[in-house]
């Protein structure tokens, strides 16, 4: 039994190596715009409130049974509360399900690092759009850049 249970609760298997779908640069205009600057090859993000930030939208990705990968490089300065990427899957049934990078978020002023938020999708999962955000709570200055996401098929 305890066998069984291991196998039910453990990360599926990658079938495959991991496969670029989309990078961003600055060139690619953002949907949110007010409060985000293209500088150079990368993003500035200065906002004094909470505030979640619409930032590309990937329609039919033609994805279903891997894990997504929305990555990107940041740094930030005086993030009141803390800021993490966020990705949105809508389904072609109206749903919409979301991975919210709450493990490795951003607080108060550090320099360039990764971060990364993974989605799960299973077989016949197949999203008709995804999203991908910033949300930065209680305001504060991020900078971005590198933004990719990316899939690994799973078995």
């Amino acid at each position: 039994m305890f066998q069984w249970m291991k196998r039910l609760f453990r990360s599926p298997q990658p079938a495959g190596p991991i496969q670029s779908i989309r990078t961003f640069t600055p060139l690619d205009t953002t949907i949110t715009k007010e409060v985000i600057t293209a500088d150079g090859n990368e993003w500035v993000v200065d906002v004094e409130e909470t505030q979640t930030l619409r930032l590309f939208e990937i329609d039919s990705p033609q994805v279903e049974s891997c894990l997504l990968t929305y990555r990107a490089d940041l740094k930030s300065a005086d993030v009141k509360e803390k800021s993490y990427l966020e990705m949105w899957c809508r389904m072609p049934d109206g749903g919409e399900y979301f991975s919210k990078a709450f493990h490795n978020a951003l607080k108060g002023t550090n320099d360039w690092d990764s971060y990364e938020v993974p989605f799960y999708l299973k077989r016949n999962q197949q999203p008709d759009q995804i999203k991908l955000n910033l949300t930065v709570e209680g305001g504060g200055k991020v900078w971005m850049k590198n933004i990719e996401l990316s899939y690994t098929p799973l078995k």
